[in-house]
């Protein structure tokens, strides 16, 4: 038995092509999923283990934060400062104290653009010893800052953009442009210098005005002396430290670890994601695995049925088809895994720019079996149920038929569970649907794997009404050809769903996500449209503020009716806090409009305050209400409600004149600054905008299409990769199209042997091949897209406590194109089997058994 194993999967290799394939592609995935993050992971451990290799013990302010923020605001001083830096280095434990300042930092190349992408572009400061030099930075050309108007610049950035000791260039924070002197060149362990990014040094003194305070830091790192461990110097260091909830002290030992296991958590989200979509390719190439052994066993079943007469047994026959699809496995997934490296090479590399460290490829134990255990078990599993199918079938029955038609029984029992499987999922999507955000994830998420189960179950029963109504169109456009690829599609019921269904499941997730997408894309448009009167919008990069120094330029240039700042402030209100947007109360009408429910905007001027109709709810406020406040520098007050408005995402909770909410803030935290043009938008004022900001590359001036053009291209971009990955499952289910109609064309030979023989020309065969395909792709995707613009509906309700203004907004266009797309490929999938049957011998296949 084994041995007629052997020479099947031989026999039949031009057959067991596209299954090779299919899970060929999908263990290749998996595999290249693996390879990705492991080595992703690999550097960016190393690159932490390099950066704190230095470090014995280090005092970090995590309030301060990276890049500051509104929040951040309401911290009256920082807690580490160079008092306390100068007290650490003279403990007796420690040889070494430096203090470290850091920031976004925004460096021009020669032709004025920002180097590198935002976020992996930052500054630090130079704080040199007794020797003149800074060991974090050793200087290899020329000398470190020692004022604000010279840097120095790692030896890549400096390489890459041709910088050399003495040229000026141009660097920006949030504030205006600066030209800068390059002071010197140095060499540095950065991992995000390593990553792409660049690293500036400023003066100590310049770094500190710049990024926090005189005299303050981030952080302070600690180096111990000869013979003192890191945990004896960390409990001389902690007596010293204030008591402040946002201080930690912690060794390197601790600082690697924590940063390891971050590195590990985030790699695993992002496995977690790719291996997602491994799973639905691997899933779909179950149908067409299952597929292919069905009709391999079917036209082999006088051959199975003679050995059975011979005296093998049930188990023999289902055993020997087992060892055919664990062949098929075997070689597959080997083949897979070795795809599966290059594919783990092609992401690294294309991730190389976007902050990943520099490091080979690592091919773990655990990759090559989880690859090749999941190509084997999910080709073994696929071709189980044929296998059995194929042992029960009694041999005199199948020596006399090749056809076996399921019997009356089987089909109800299938169409009962595929309807129970139906309304269970139903129930629970719209169970989930009515309870809405994260509480309805769960019922929604297993409503929706039932759905699909159930609609896989009853895509037999559902083929043949559904493919019967383009039976006259067919008949009316093609004739003969036409009426016999309309029984041929439903002919085989089951043949025709494990076909269509592979394009139902790439359909259902593509439709779905394109829904989605262009329901949220709707919801922002109308909230920019309906809130913002403003021509313009000016914000600096990564969430940056705008610098005060720019505000009175922005108002002062030429062609500007009317400007307002957007100060971020949190500000308490009975026990709880809200962020607060700070306006010009005066140009508040011309800039911005809410939609009033009760109350009017220009109770701003007279000092009250407008709230959302979620936070009016929630504290049982009125218009009218007076309300006691705990502003951000702690003092008391209490200000009136003046009106209540919809919620809206883009104008935030609570709306306070600028002029109350100012006096009492520790810092202006301006996200946004507003801009009404004397004759609305145009080219010239938006250049005169960048012009007064100093033409700073990190400042951006946005009409409300930019805005919103930007909003959409973020979700465009996420769109495009999720297609892009689902795509593996779609090649998978063309694969499935290709193999189910060649082998179908082998299986009828006969058949269309007496067509040809009647007058059926090559023309009509092929024609009547390509409808064949044409439709059962088409009936896939029709089922795909009806089911993915439910489940989007279903997620829309759970998304619209998270976004305001969020309906379910299909684009009709676009999921016709997806229908009309899978026909098109229906068409190309059967191109080869068409022009194999056109071939055909006419004897030859007549007299075929």
């Amino acid at each position: 038995m084994y041995r007629t194993a052997l020479r099947n999967v031989i026999a039949h290799k031009g057959r067991l092509l596209m299954t090779m394939l299919a899970v060929l592609l999908g263990t290749a995935f998996v595999a290249g999923t693996m390879v990705f993050s492991d080595s992703v992971g690999q550097a960016f451990k190393d690159s932490v283990s390099s950066d704190y290799a230095k470090v014995s013990v280090e005092v970090r302010d995590d309030g301060s934060g990276l890049y500051g923020s509104a929040a951040g605001n309401t911290s009256k001083e920082k807690p580490l400062t160079e008092q306390l830096r100068q007290r650490i280095a003279a403990l007796p434990g420690t040889a070494a104290a430096a203090g470290t300042v850091t920031g976004f930092a925004g460096l021009s190349d020669p032709g004025g653009n920002l180097i590198g992408s935002q976020g992996d572009t930052h500054g630090s400061n130079w704080q040199p010893g007794d020797d003149g030099q800074d060991a974090r930075y050793p200087m290899l050309q020329g000398a470190g800052p020692t004022d604000a108007q010279g840097i120095a610049v790692d030896r890549k950035t400096a390489a890459d953009n041709g910088f050399k000791v003495g040229d000026t260039v141009r660097l920006a924070v949030n504030g205006p442009v600066m030209q800068v002197k390059v002071t010197g060149i140095f060499g540095t362990d950065d991992p995000q210098v390593k990553a792409g990014g660049s690293l500036v040094l400023f003066d100590n003194a310049t770094a500190q005005r710049t990024y926090l305070k005189p005299g303050q830091y981030n952080s302070i790192e600690v180096q111990a002396k000869p013979g003192v461990s890191q945990a004896q110097l960390r409990d001389q260091v902690l007596p010293l430290v204030p008591h402040s909830g946002n201080v930690v002290v912690k060794t390197g030992v601790q600082l690697t670890a924590d940063e390891t296991a971050q590195v590990t958590s985030s790699m695993s989200g992002l496995r977690t994601a790719l291996l997602a979509f491994a799973a639905i390719a691997l899933f779909v190439g179950i149908f067409l695995i299952t597929n292919t052994f069905t009709m391999l066993i079917a036209q082999r079943t006088r051959e199975l049925a003679l050995m059975r007469a011979l005296g093998a047994s049930r188990r023999q026959i289902t055993n020997s088809v087992l060892l055919e699809a664990l062949f098929v496995g075997v070689v597959a997934s080997v083949g897979g895994l070795a795809a599966g490296i290059g594919i783990g090479a092609l992401l690294k590399s294309l991730m190389s720019g976007s902050g990943v460290p520099q490091g080979g490829l690592v091919l773990s134990g655990t990759t090559v079996v989880a690859t090749l255990l999941t190509g084997v078990v999910v080709t073994v599993l696929a071709a189980l149920l044929p296998s059995l199918r194929a042992s029960r079938v009694a041999p005199v029955t199948a020596m006399s038929s090749n056809d076996q038609p399921a019997t009356q029984k089987s089909l109800v029992v299938r169409n009962s569970i595929g309807a129970a499987f139906f309304g269970l999922g139903l129930a629970s999507v719209l169970y989930g649907a009515s309870l809405g955000g994260s509480s309805g994830r769960l019922p929604v998420g297993l409503g929706a794997g039932l759905i699909l189960i159930g609609v896989f179950v009853l895509t037999p029963l559902l083929s043949r009404p559904v493919i019967a109504l383009v039976g006259p169109l067919l008949r009316r456009l093609f004739g003969t050809p036409g009426k016999l690829a309309q029984q041929n599609a439903v002919r085989n019921p089951r043949r025709t769903a494990a076909t269509a269904s592979a394009l139902t499941i790439g359909l259902t997730l593509i439709s779905a996500l394109t829904v989605i997408g262009a329901s949220v894309s709707q919801a922002v448009d109308k909230q920019v449209t309906q809130n913002m009167k403003a021509d313009y919008d000016v914000s600096v990069m990564l969430g940056q503020p705008v610098s005060p120094a720019l505000v009175p330029k922005i108002a002062a240039t030429p062609g500007v009716a009317a400007s307002s700042v957007i100060d971020s402030q949190y500000v308490g209100f009975g026990g709880r806090s809200h962020s607060v947007s700070g306006v010009d109360a005066a140009s508040f009408d011309q800039l911005i409009a809410p939609v009033m429910l009760s109350g009017a905007t220009s109770s701003l001027q007279q000092g009250a305050m407008l709230v959302d109709r979620e936070v009016a709810a929630s504290h049982g406020w009125t218009v009218g209400s007076a309300v006691p406040v705990t502003y951000p520098d702690s003092k008391a007050g209490t200000v009136r409600i003046g009106g209540i408005y919809q919620v809206s995402d883009m104008l935030g909770p609570v709306l306070m004149s600028e002029s109350v909410l100012a006096p009492h803030t520790t810092a202006p935290y301006y996200s946004d600054v507003l801009v009404k043009g004397t004759n609305g938008a145009s080219a010239t004022l938006q250049q005169a905008l960048k012009d007064s900001t100093g033409r700073n590359p990190l400042v951006t001036v946005k009409t409300q299409q930019e805005i919103r053009d930007q909003f959409n291209s973020l979700i465009s971009t996420m769109l495009n990769i999720m297609y892009g990955l689902l795509g593996m499952a779609v090649v998978i289910a063309i694969l499935g199209v290709i193999n189910t109609l060649a082998m179908s064309v082998f299986e009828r030979k006969r058949e269309i042997g007496m067509l040809r023989a009647i007058g059926l020309d090559r023309y009509a065969v092929k024609r009547m091949v390509r409808l064949e395909s044409v439709v059962i792709a088409a009936f896939g995707a029709v089922m795909g897209v009806a089911i993915g613009c439910f489940l989007a509906w279903s997620a829309v309700q759970l998304l619209k406590s998270s976004l305001v203004g969020l309906t379910t907004a299909p684009p009709y266009g676009q999921l016709g194109g997806y229908v009309l797309g899978a026909a098109l490929i229906g068409l190309l999938a059967a191109m080869w089997p068409a022009r194999r049957a056109s071939k055909l011998d006419i004897l030859g296949s007549i007299k075929t058994s």
